[in-house]
């Protein structure tokens, strides 16, 4: 098992709705996860803008493709990236650190995690 931002076990993010790069609920990566969906996030109305407005709209529900698109609430494995812009910009949701897996730390220091820790 992979571990998390904390150093310990990586834990679910979500499952209803079901989220990873491998739809299995953790925020794993791997070979061919180019966006580094590493960041387990709890999404937020600004957030969800913010993300559509990048061209990344999380909202709209796709059945085409399993997709119920979120609301302000859900979790959901974020791409790092995209995670430190919302940060930059002031729009950055808070995270679930202990499903937040470990490489994340090589792109968000480990204040700006603590400091947008969501409570568990």
């Amino acid at each position: 098992m992979p571990t998390n931002v904390l150093g310990g076990d990586l834990q679910c993010c979500c499952t209803d709705p079901v989220t990873g790069f491998y739809r299995d609920g953790y925020c794993r990566t791997g070979p061919g996860d180019v966006g580094l969906h590493t960041v387990c996030a709890v999404m937020t109305a600004e957030f969800l803008e913010f993300s559509a407005a990048r061209g990344n709209d999380l909202s709209t529900p796709r059945p085409e493709w399993g997709f119920p698109g979120l609301q302000p609430g859900d979790r959901w494995c974020l791409c790092v990236q995209r995670w430190v812009e919302a940060c930059e910009a002031g729009l950055a949701p808070q995270i679930v650190l202990e499903a937040t897996h470990s490489s994340a730390i090589e792109f968000v220091s480990m204040e700006d995690l603590l400091e947008h820790a969501a409570e568990v």
